[in-house]
C-alpha cells in the first residue's frame, strides 16, 4: 500500500506524469540501455525501433499507480500477471528491476526537469518499487512452480523435425537435450533466444502450436518482412534461413496466462494470420481430452494459402463431435477449399452464431482484436468471457474498450 504521504503526492502529480510518461519511457530505454548494453539481450529491438515497448511501459506503469490511488480503478492483478509472464519468458531477474528503477527515475527528472522535487521524487520512487516488488514475488513464483533456476532460465532444446506450412510459416518440433518436457498450460508460449551475426542475442516468444506424442513442443513461426520503418523480424528470419533438424535452441519455461480451462463451457477461437497458433493448440487438446465440447472456429487470413496450420486443424475438428469453421480470406476466396465456403474480405462476426454461454479466446493484430471484441460485446457476451493473446506488448490491456 502507498504511504499517506506518497498517496496525496501521486495524487496531485498522476495527470502531468501520465501526459509525459511515453516521452519518459523513451528517453529511460535509451539511457539504460547506454549505461547497460547486456540488456539489450533481454528487449525485443524491433518493439524499441517501433516504439511498441515505450508504450506498454508507460501505460503499465501509470495504470498501476491510478489502482494505487483510485479504490474505484479496474483490478490490476490480470496486467501485473501478465506482465510477469512476459518477463519470466525472458529470464528476466530480480537485481535487474534495481537498474529499471534508477534510469526511469533519472527519465522522469529529465523530461519534468525541476518540477520534480525530492517529495515527488521520492513518492514515484514508492510507487516504483511497490509495482517492482509485486512483480518480483509474482515472477518468483512462476519460477519456482516451473522448476527454473533464474540465473539460468534457458534450457537447450535441440529441433528433430521441421516442416513447411505456408511460403512465409514453417513449424519446428523442439524436444529438450536433457530431461522430460516441462508440464505446460494449452495456449502458452516459450522464448526462443538465438545469437545473430555481429554478436548480438535477441529472445522472442512463440505459441506452442501443438505437442506431438506428448513428448516435444511444435512452435509455428511466420517468417516477418518488415517495411517503411518497421525492420525485418531478426528471430524469424534467423530459425526460417537456419533452424533445420539437429539445431540446438535456447528456450524458456512455458509462460502465459491465457489457458484452456477444462469447464464443459462451449468456446469461441477468433484469430487472424499467425495467431491461429494458440487456436490450433487448443483443438489439438480438445480433440484429445474433450471431443464433445462444442467449438466455434472463426479466422481470417489474406488467403487459404497462407493460413497455416489448416490440414491439422481440420483433421483434429472432424474427431470432435460439434465444431463448426468459418473462413474470411481477403483473396481468391471463392475457389478455397474449406468445408464451408469462405467468405470474402475482412472478418465480419455480425451473423455469427455464438453458443449460450461460451468462453472466448482471441488471437491477431491489435485493431483487429478490438473489431472482434466490439462486435462480440454487441452480440451479448459478457466481456469477462474474452480472453486475448497478444504477440508482443501489450498495449491493450490498460484499455480494452479503446476502439
Amino acid at each position: 500500500m502507498l504511504s499517506p504521504e506518497s498517496t496525496a503526492v501521486v495524487q496531485a502529480t498522476a495527470g502531468v506524469v501520465a501526459e509525459h510518461a511515453e516521452e519518459i519511457t523513451k528517453r529511460f530505454y535509451p539511457h539504460m540501455f547506454a549505461a547497460h548494453p547486456e540488456l539489450l539481450r533481454v528487449f525485443n529491438k524491433a518493439n524499441q525501433a517501433i516504439g511498441e515497448q515505450p508504450k506498454a511501459l508507460a501505460a503499465s506503469v501509470v495504470a498501476y499507480a491510478v489502482n494505487l490511488i483510485d479504490p474505484d480503478a479496474p483490478d490490476f492483478t490480470p496486467i501485473m500477471q501478465r506482465i510477469a509472464h512476459k518477463h519470466v519468458s525472458l529470464g528476466i531477474k530480480s537485481y535487474e528491476y534495481t537498474i529499471v528503477g534508477h534510469h526511469l527515475m533519472w527519465a522522469i527528472g529529465d523530461v519534468l526537469g525541476d518540477a520534480v522535487t525530492p517529495e515527488i521524487a521520492a513518492a514515484w520512487d514508492e510507487v516504483y518499487w511497490l509495482f517492482a516488488c509485486q512483480l518480483i514475488a509474482e515472477e518468483g513464483k512462476l519460477y519456482a512452480l516451473g522448476g527454473t533456476d533464474p540465473e539460468h532460465p534457458w534450457r537447450r532444446y535441440s529441433v528433430v523435425e521441421r516442416s513447411d506450412e505456408t511460403e512465409e510459416s514453417f513449424s519446428l518440433v523442439i524436444k529438450p537435450v536433457e530431461g522430460d518436457l516441462p508440464e505446460h498450460r494449452t495456449g502458452q508460449y516459450v522464448a526462443v533466444a538465438v545469437d545473430l551475426p555481429g554478436g548480438e542475442r535477441q529472445p522472442r516468444q512463440y505459441t506452442i502450436s501443438g505437442v506431438p506424442g506428448r513428448e516435444a513442443f511444435r512452435l509455428t513461426i511466420k517468417r516477418v518482412h518488415g517495411g517503411d520503418d518497421v525492420p525485418d523480424g531478426q528471430v524469424s528470419n534467423w530459425l526460417a534461413d537456419n533452424a533445420v533438424v539437429g539445431t540446438v535452441l535456447d528456450v524458456s519455461q512455458p509462460a502465459g496466462d491465457v489457458i484452456l480451462d477444462d469447464s464443459e463451457d462451449p468456446l469461441v477461437l477468433v484469430s487472424a494470420g499467425i495467431g491461429i497458433t494458440p487456436m490450433a493448440a487448443i483443438l489439438e487438446d480438445l480433440s484429445q481430452r474433450q471431443p464433445h465440447r462444442s467449438v466455434r472456429v472463426f479466422h481470417a487470413d489474406r488467403s487459404h494459402g497462407t493460413q497455416a496450420l489448416y490440414t491439422s486443424m481440420r483433421g483434429q475438428a472432424e474427431a470432435m463431435h460439434d465444431v463448426v469453421g468459418q473462413f474470411w480470406y481477403e483473396e481468391d476466396a471463392e475457389n478455397a477449399p474449406t468445408i464451408h465456403p469462405a467468405r470474402a474480405g475482412l472478418m465480419d462476426l455480425t451473423d455469427a452464431e455464438i453458443p449460450s454461454g461460451a468462453k472466448v479466446f482471441m488471437c491477431g493484430p491489435l485493431p483487429f482484436m478490438q473489431a472482434a471484441r466490439k462486435a462480440l460485446l454487441a452480440k451479448g457476451v459478457p466481456a469477462e468471457h474474452i480472453r486475448y493473446e497478444v504477440f508482443g506488448p501489450d498495449l491493450w490491456a490498460q484499455n480494452p474498450d479503446a476502439a
